[in-house]
């Protein structure tokens, strides 16, 4: 596997040594692009970091791990561990060099990233404010690496999914949403009906939670 690379965009309000932090994670076959319109949907006062997963699977197209795509998708759970670690260990680094603040980091991911961004903050929560899952699913080879519960009482979660999603089916949701509220984040839970796919009502709801999570502009 190959490091991580980053598309870095600074704040469209607001200066970039104390900004708050938001990490956009791509779905299988994506790259580091894909995910940068979603952005100019959601909060001006972040900084952007796309990531680029680590394993190049196509001309232009990424993955954090392989998958085998029979009904029910298989990972490569060394493979996703190794994008974990990457990933806890990249953050720091970051904050450092460009001076976010690192009270305010909030991971978004779709898909394939949304697995990755929940195995990173479920693990590090002293390291993430925030994190939005959409269509995504908690890997159950990544609970052992699990913070203790009550370490993950200050952490907010908001899991969007769509109900017609035919390649990480409603139940993958749903399954995140009953293993959240056992674990004992603060959690939003939201259905949608749409597949695999992001929409402009799902990018409203998520971007009044990040407000919300931000604080109203002074």
């Amino acid at each position: 596997m190959s490091a991580l690379t980053f598309e870095l965009r600074p704040p469209r309000a607001g200066s970039m040594p104390g900004a708050p932090l938001l990490v956009l994670l791509h779905g299988v076959g994506g790259n580091e692009r894909n995910l940068l319109p979603t952005a100019e949907h959601l909060d001006p006062r972040f900084a952007v970091v796309s990531v680029r997963g680590p394993l190049q699977i196509g001309p232009d197209g990424f993955a954090f791990f392989n998958v085998q795509f029979t009904p029910e998708p298989v990972p490569n759970a060394d493979q996703a561990e190794a994008s974990r670690v990457a990933l806890i260990e990249v953050l720091p680094q970051l904050i450092q060099e460009h001076g976010f603040n690192p009270a305010q980091v909030f991971l978004l991911g779709f898909s394939q990233g949304a697995i990755i961004g929940a195995s990173v903050t479920l693990s590090r929560p002293d390291l993430i404010a925030g994190l939005v899952m959409l269509s995504g699913r908690i890997l159950p080879e990544a609970h052992p690496t699990f913070a203790p519960a009550g370490q993950l009482r200050d952490t907010y979660v908001f899991v969007a999914h769509g109900v017609q999603d035919a390649k990480l089916g409603i139940h993958h949701g749903r399954a995140s949403q009953a293993l959240l509220r056992d674990l004992g984040v603060e959690l939003t839970y939201r259905e949608y009906d749409m597949g695999h796919e992001i929409t402009g009502a799902e990018l409203h709801d998520v971007n009044t939670w990040l407000v919300q999570r931000l604080g109203q502009p002074s």
